[in-house]
């Protein structure tokens, strides 16, 4: 086993930030004890199992990160800190974002709840545009269900904690073989064909990473199976483009409604000219509505941490 330690940018709270990358307690390839964050991560064709825990408070936090796998080594420490940093937002300082949210009460009351919160980023495009096809119309229980499945079906592990699956690993997988794992026939299609693509280098799903927001969502919606809620998702959470909120999302429209107390529901159009005031940070709301919900529905507390 081998250890190194993260100073991430205060204020920082693991609980919360792992929380707005788990979604929900079934969620199996990001698993919280209350203590612990835990994912196997590959690196180099190896799958390694990151533990963190954080030791020092918001203010002046500290990670403590663990290591294991069959070939884990000092060398890997780089690269393992570089993913990490990445993946919850370590290094992002949101001291302007604060400033800004200061003169809304409404606002600043919602953040001071979550306050050390940062946005984080599933690991790659490519698994942030798969959560997005296999949540498309269905609830998030459902979709996070499929992902499970699709995890430990094609997903590299340590001591059964599997890693979710890269392209390289969906190689063989059919469409009857996604089909058994409960896909519809389109979303097995899709996701097997985005991934075919990536492997015969017809697609660079990472260089997104170097385009701007509209030319991100234009590129994305070229691919077969992708709409607008997806490309916005794969923005925010695959991309991390804090202004970019998914306002299809009829979760979040519903989340937003209850939070303002709105008497019905904002479509898109609705959502945006609420939204369109707290630029360029809309994404960043949409993870403080989901932790919002959370302590609603008694998955997290707020006094943790």
């Amino acid at each position: 086993m081998s250890s190194l330690h993260l100073y991430p940018v205060p204020p920082f709270r693991l609980d919360l930030t792992v929380w707005v990358l788990r979604r929900l307690p079934i969620n199996a390839m990001d698993r919280w004890d209350g203590q612990r964050y835990q994912r196997t991560l590959i690196l180099e064709d190896d799958p390694i199992r990151v533990t963190i825990t954080q030791t020092a408070p918001p203010p002046t936090p500290v990670l403590d990160i663990a290591l294991e796998g069959p070939h884990v080594s000092r060398h890997d420490e780089a690269a393992i800190r570089a993913f990490l940093e990445k993946m919850l937002g370590l290094t992002i300082d949101l001291t302007d974002f604060y400033q800004r949210a200061a003169a809304d009460p409404r606002l600043a009351a919602l953040i001071g709840r979550f306050h050390g919160v940062k946005p984080p980023r599933l690991p790659s495009v490519f698994e942030a545009l798969v959560n997005g096809i296999a949540c498309q119309q269905l609830s998030l229980t459902v979709g996070i269900t499929l992902l499970n499945r699709l995890c430990a079906a094609y997903g590299l592990a340590v001591d059964e904690q599997h890693a979710f699956p890269r392209p390289d690993d969906l190689c063989d997988a059919t469409v009857p073989d996604l089909r058994a794992l409960g896909y519809s026939t389109r979303k097995a299609e899709n996701i097997l064909g985005l991934a075919q693509a990536l492997v015969q280098g017809e697609l660079d799903l990472e260089a997104l990473n170097a385009v701007d927001d509209a030319t991100a969502v234009a590129r994305l919606l070229e691919l077969p199976g992708v709409g607008r809620w997806t490309a916005q998702y794969v923005l925010l959470r695959g991309l991390g483009r804090l202004d970019m909120f998914p306002a299809d999302d009829v979760g979040s429209q519903a989340k937003l409604q209850r939070w303002l107390g709105l008497e019905s529901r904002p479509d898109y159009a609705g959502m945006h000219q609420i939204l369109d005031r707290w630029a360029p940070y809309r994404g960043l709301l949409y993870f403080y509505l989901l932790l919002d919900q959370l302590t609603r529905t008694g998955a997290i507390l707020e006094t943790q941490g």
